[in-house]
């Protein structure tokens, strides 16, 4: 007969608590399921039903109480480690609504804006688009598959305990912005490219003949190749985010070993 005393229950808390702590900040950071749109209780839900799935293959977890003082050091720690695994898929999708609202900046569609629920605010109609599709392509590329590999291996990179983390992991977060740009760019390259000879086809033609009504034709003219071109340009954008979230799992890993003080 099992016999229950403070320290298996405290044991078998932390089992559940610590990978708990984790995945719930992972989860509220992330911009799939993390969206303002899903109730916090779902999301927490989802986060412990994680945490069971897991628990069967997770390393041993320290049997440190939550309420104690170090416990508490120990959690605001993981919620770190968490947030920032969630921070590289957010700049992946930045990335990618950077791309709709470079293409919607070319085809005249900067002004059409709309109420985003996912971030509670107006962005634009192409931005809107290329974040779905994003999403749509995330779930099937099993991207939430390489999100949950990493994950698992996150605890045998960085265990559940408190030890200092290295200031490199901090200063690689920060050069994730130049990747937003450079990841945006790729992604809207054939619709800019497109319409930057459109646009220069349309100069000739008003040069050629002042009569020429550039308003009455050329915003539909841009609109509509910008639409084509970004049509055409889809099975590239499926090839181009299937490197991109594999990437993300490598940055994943890359930013625990540097918090981890490995190189």
């Amino acid at each position: 007969m099992v016999q229950f005393n403070s320290d298996l229950l405290t044991a078998l808390l932390a089992s559940f608590f610590w990978p708990f702590v984790r995945i719930l900040a992972l989860i509220g950071t992330d911009p799939v399921f993390g969206s303002r749109s899903i109730p916090a209780p779902y999301k927490i839900g989802f986060a412990v039903l994680i945490t069971l799935a897991l628990m069967p293959i997770l390393p041993t977890m320290p049997a440190v109480s939550p309420f104690s003082a170090y416990g508490l050091l120990v959690m605001t720690q993981q919620v770190i480690i968490g947030m920032a695994m969630g921070l590289v898929m957010r700049v992946v999708f930045t990335a990618i609504e950077m791309a709709g609202h470079l293409a919607g900046l070319q085809m005249g569609l900067g002004f059409a804006m709309f109420f985003d629920p996912t971030h509670g605010t107006q962005v634009p109609v192409v931005s809107q688009i290329t974040s779905l599709f994003g999403i749509l392509t995330f779930f099937a590329l099993d991207g939430h598959l390489v999100v949950l590999a990493t994950l698992v291996q996150s605890f045998q990179v960085l265990p559940i305990q408190l030890t200092p983390l290295s200031a490199g992991a901090f200063k690689l977060m920060f050069k994730w912005g130049e990747q937003i740009f450079i990841m945006g760019l790729t992604l809207s390259m054939p619709v800019v490219a497109a319409l930057l000879v459109a646009n220069m086809a349309i100069g000739v033609m008003t040069r050629a003949s002042p009569q020429f009504n550039l308003f009455a034709v050329g915003f539909p003219l841009t609109m509509g190749i910008g639409f084509v071109a970004f049509y055409f340009s889809l099975p590239y954008w499926t090839t181009i985010l299937r490197d991109f979230f594999n990437l993300a799992g490598m940055w994943m890993l890359q930013v625990l070993k540097l918090m981890n003080g490995a190189h």
